[in-house]
């Protein structure tokens, strides 16, 4: 259709709005309520355009353009009649500007000043409504509020939290939280969406400190990835001189313009006065601070005293699921041609190293199948074993904003999550009947014959035996198995095998049992079965927890596998990076993280490097962890704080922080992004890259870069998945592996046409006991998890203020059966013990959690739950039980808790 804007025609060839194809055009209408995620409302009456033949203006925001439409963007009426609408915000407007902490960004001050409105000619009455600061992170001043109620639809129709609304009506009608409790004291799980989305100064993050406040001309945006969990959302820092004083999302892929608590406000960790400044030497048992060369000194006289003693056995180190790919692959590639030994691993062994193995089994890559976006086709989603609106808040947020959208929701979980309460069908198994529960689904998919049969005679093989062991695995004995309703799994079943296309989720839950890598072929089971692999909108969809421990996957920093999955005990592979690297290298495979622990602990491993791993929190039986820190004869850490590994340490390397540095990011859909260094870094701390090329240079094998660019460049040459991956490419775009060339888009989803192995296998799984169930000694079954408002070890959002008044302290949620059986009150101390030690921690009754069950989240060094954890491994993955553990309890006097 043929439209004309101020006189020029233009050809649309699809349907829009008047705002929307102005913008295109670069015709600015000016908004104040309009969001383009959202549907437009027209509230702030600011877009009005005048169209020939209509007798009132309309909002180009909410007017479709139709064909032969004359409109007139900014005529002299127009231009009136928004002096008027702006005349009467101001009028209702304190004219505090000078004041004002959004003063330079406020939408509101830069249209007065564009139309030249330069003070409100109409009377208005004070606001008696107090500033609201109840929130730990931002506050709303309800006198600077323009009512354009673009932060309650953002709250409902985006984050879908429905904490906030308007209150009263009419020129009194002002935005608070239900009850007038306040922001902090209401649903709001501070995300900031609502003050990122804010046009005027009502909502803004609280500046605590004098180094904090800005104005928003002083400062410079520095485009990069949230360094938090494996979403990968894209974030401006705002920086001033060389300090992060602000976060704001971006909207395009992944996040779309979202962000949570932590990516928006958990930013102050980088320039914390607690970072690491200078190396540090442990002498006399008390570290001193020592120049670089001193470090370098010492590294390489025990690494020469020890290979000398011991060999490449004696050796091995912990890369970094929070480092960049550049660095991961630099650390693998030093392990092995400097220590000359396969002995590497990071932290996905205690995560996600059971879906690398499961999916790889049984498709054929150990990845993420599909992509953030396809969230909003999904005609029904399966989660299991994943806390997804608290671990990976923005894919939770889609979630539900698709399922209010219609899709059908299916949660199965020991504990009621956030999700449960959207959901369809909830079944609360116990704890480590995963593969139970799935049998059941698929029992009942097989007996009603909803299977795929179509695709899996085309596409699958070992369907028969498969389908033998499923068939013992009858309704009424999995509902027995998992303490659920036959009835609520038969429904689960028939929902999720009815839709069209059905996406399964899922995380920790799942891979965090000396089973987890059977139950990962058990999702993949059912999602093959149900012709759920290889279309858009579907697959098995493992949730990665951290920002680039898919990366550091991808990069070889694993026992068996150099970058791109290629095994390093396959000799054409080995002789390969061999030339690659030109060096020899080790035929065997190394040992896991968990297997060197055991190592050093028996006194064969000798000589640890630890790049930003903190295994004194994560790891399972933290007293067998310090029992093997202590053991080993020189330990390495390199880190941005002095952690509670790093004590442990002889040497400690003070590294660059992701602000501080270039490099990239693999998120959990395998999609790889740049972050980009915005301030320099602190102290005489260094980049990983360059402290791991100086490090291995020093002990023989010369490395060279010139940045992270020429690594990455390195790395793609050797990495069939990566080989399309360059700077260049990233400037402008995000890359999904498989990228296999210079002029290859990049993969959305796997397994389109065939599965990366051939045929899909299905593999017949029994259902396995966990390996400690309740007895006398130790009645209850501990679980554990992550939570909203802490990430990892509190390594970084330890730091945060905010983060920690909200959550700083450890606790275990226990049922009010459980908790009236011990006679334990909400919020009293409790000690908490199995067979390898115990805490103590405060108690918080909750229905959340079913009788006989407690939960604990594995953050914390006061009270925490590893201590207590099974370190026992799945004999394929090697991943420890940390799901699943027998532990008893006892509540505590007052004075007995110190």
């Amino acid at each position: 259709m043929e439209v004309y804007i101020n006189n020029v025609k233009y050809d649309v060839d699809a349907p829009k709005t008047i705002l929307s194809f102005c913008n295109e055009i670069g015709v600015e209408i000016p908004t104040l309520c309009y969001d383009k995620r959202l549907l437009p409302n027209g509230a702030c009456r600011l877009c009005i355009v005048e169209v020939e033949g209509y007798k009132t203006p309309v909002t180009a925001c909410s007017e479709k353009l139709k064909d032969g439409m004359k409109i007139h963007t900014h005529s002299e009426k127009i231009m009136r009649m928004r002096r008027e609408i702006l005349d009467l915000l101001f009028s209702n407007h304190p004219n505090d500007c000078l004041n004002c902490d959004k003063s330079g960004k406020c939408k509101l001050q830069n249209y007065c000043y564009e139309y030249g409105v330069k003070t409100g000619s109409y009377k208005n009455e004070p606001s008696e409504l107090k500033v609201d600061s109840t929130n730990k992170f931002f506050t709303y001043d309800p006198y600077k509020c323009i009512k354009c109620g673009i932060c309650v639809s953002v709250c409902h129709n985006l984050q879908n939290s429905h904490a906030i609304s308007f209150i009263d009506r009419g020129f009194d009608s002002y935005i608070g939280a239900p009850m007038e409790k306040g922001f902090g004291n209401s649903d709001c799980v501070s995300c900031g969406n609502c003050v990122s989305a804010c046009p005027v100064g009502a909502l803004n993050p609280k500046k605590k400190y004098p180094e904090d406040k800005f104005r928003y001309w002083e400062v410079r945006k520095v485009q990069t990835t949230c360094s938090y969990c494996g979403v990968g959302c894209q974030i401006n820092l705002l920086i001033k001189g060389n300090r992060i004083v602000e976060v704001e999302p971006i909207n395009t892929i992944p996040n779309d313009g979202l962000l949570c608590v932590k990516g928006k406000f958990a930013h102050k960790f980088v320039n914390h006065p607690d970072r690491l400044t200078k190396p540090l030497i442990k002498k006399d048992g008390k570290f001193v601070e020592a120049s670089w060369q001193e470090a370098y000194r010492l590294i390489k006289e025990k690494y020469e005293e020890i290979m000398a003693k011991k060999g490449p056995d004696g050796f091995g180190g912990f890369s970094s699921a929070r480092c960049t790919n550049e660095e991961n692959y630099l650390f693998q590639k030093f392990i092995r041609t400097v220590f000359k030994t396969n002995n590497v691993d990071h932290c996905a062994r205690l995560c996600h190293a059971s879906t690398v193995a499961g999916l790889a089994n049984t498709l054929g890559s150990g990845a993420m199948t599909n992509s953030i976006e396809e969230i909003d086709g999904t005609d029904a989603f399966l989660i299991i074993g994943t806390n997804t609106t608290e671990n990976h808040p923005v894919i939770g947020t889609k979630i539900k904003k698709r399922v209010q959208d219609g899709a059908k929701l299916i949660v199965i979980d020991p504990r009621e999550i956030e999700l449960a309460k959207y959901a369809d069908i909830y079944l609360q198994i116990k704890p480590g009947t995963n593969i139970a529960a799935l049998n059941g689904l698929m029992n009942v998919i097989l007996s009603e014959h909803l299977e795929n049969e179509e695709y899996i005679n085309e596409r699958t093989e070992g369907f028969e035996e498969f389908k033998k062991v499923v068939e013992k695995y009858t309704p009424e004995v999995v509902a027995e198995i998992c303490g659920i309703d036959k009835d609520d799994l038969i429904k689960a079943a028939r929902m999720y095998a009815k839709a069209d296309k059905g996406a399964l989720y899922y995380s920790m839950g799942i891979t965090q049992h000396a089973t987890g890598t059977n139950g990962v072929r058990s999702t993949s089971n059912l999602q093959m079965l149900l012709a759920n692999v290889g279309r858009e909108s579907t697959g098995i969809n493992p949730l990665r927890g951290q920002n680039n421990v898919q990366g550091a996957c991808d990069m070889g920093a694993l026992p068996t596998d150099y970058t791109g999955y290629q095994k390093v005990f396959l000799d054409p592979v080995r002789e390969s990076m061999e030339n690659f690297w030109h060096t020899e290298l080790p035929a065997k495979k190394g040992l896991t993280l968990t297997e060197m622990m055991h190592s050093a602990e028996k006194g064969e491993l000798s000589f640890l490097y630890i790049m930003g791993e903190n295994p004194m929190i994560s790891d399972p039986d933290l007293n067998h962890i310090k029992k093997a820190l202590n053991s080993l004869d020189f330990l390495v850490v390199q880190d941005i704080f002095l952690t509670e590994t790093a004590s442990f340490a002889d040497v400690v390397l003070p590294a660059a922080s992701f602000a501080e540095k270039d490099g990239t990011f693999t998120n959990t859909e395998r999609r790889i992004q740049r972050i980009n260094k915005a301030i320099d870094p602190i102290g005489e701390a260094k980049p990983d890259w360059q402290i791991l090329m100086e490090v291995s240079t020093l002990l023989g094998y010369e490395e060279y870069y010139n940045s992270p660019s020429e690594v990455m460049d390195e790395l793609a040459a050797c990495t069939p998945s990566y080989r399309g991956i360059s700077y260049e490419r990233l400037k402008t775009e995000s890359l999904q592996w498989p990228c296999t060339s210079k002029d290859h888009k990049g993969t959305k989803y796997l397994h389109k046409n065939t599965m990366a192995r051939g045929k899909g296998l299905f593999v017949p799984i029994e259902y396995e006991v966990s390996k400690e169930t309740p007895d006398e000694d130790y009645p209850l079954i501990l679980t554990t998890g992550r939570m909203l408002y802490q990430y990892h070890t509190r390594t970084m959002t330890g730091k945060i203020d905010g983060l920690t008044e909200i959550a700083g302290k450890s606790y275990m949620e226990i049922s009010p059966v459980t908790a009236k059986a011990y006679n334990i009150a909400d919020g009293e101390r409790v000690k908490v013990s199995s067979r390898r030690g115990s805490v103590t921690t405060m108690a918080k009754v909750t229905d959340k959690i079913e009788p006989g069950v407690v939960f604990m989240p594995f953050h914390y060094v006061d009270g925490s739950a590893n201590t207590l954890t099974n370190p026992v491994l799945d004999p394929i993955a090697k991943i420890p039980e940390l799901k699943v553990s027998s532990v008893a309890i006892e509540k505590l006097e007052r004075n007995s808790y110190v």
